[in-house]
């Protein structure tokens, strides 16, 4: 890109000959022959909501989303549920299944429903009575 015109559109013109000299004393006198321009009215300033708009937008859970962790606790509760099975049929349960499961349990608590709310305590119960059996009291 080539540029032709090189002057400047705002150019500012020198008004006084003070400091130019070599025994010049420099006095700042101000020019009182022009009016000074009045400042345009200034626009009141919206509210900053932005930023707490923003924060409040991250703090809402997409409802797809919601689903969809729903659907993988309730999955892997299930297929905890699954293994402690296979081992009651097999005739020893791991205490490390157990205790999975009590978490998980934890978890789905955190976003139950209220009508899973009966079925998570029944599981629960179970899962306490078999971890008393390996003498672990979990605390409520």
């Amino acid at each position: 890109m080539r540029i032709d015109v090189t002057s400047r559109s705002n150019s500012v013109a020198a008004r006084g000959t003070a400091g130019r000299g070599a025994g010049a004393s420099a006095i700042f006198e101000p020019n009182t022959g022009t009016s000074a321009a009045k400042a345009n009215a200034v626009a009141p300033s919206a509210p900053a909501t932005g930023i707490e708009a923003l924060i409040a937008l991250q703090s809402v859970e997409d409802p797809t989303l919601a689903r969809k962790k729903a659907w993988r606790r309730g999955r892997s509760l299930l297929d905890a549920l699954d293994a402690i099975k296979a081992d009651l049929l097999a005739g020893a349960v791991g205490e490390s299944r157990l205790n999975q499961l009590m978490a998980l349990i934890g978890q789905a608590r955190q976003r139950s429903e209220p009508g899973i709310d009966g079925l998570l305590d029944d599981i629960e119960l179970r899962a306490r009575v078999e971890l008393a059996k390996f003498g672990k009291f979990p605390g409520s």
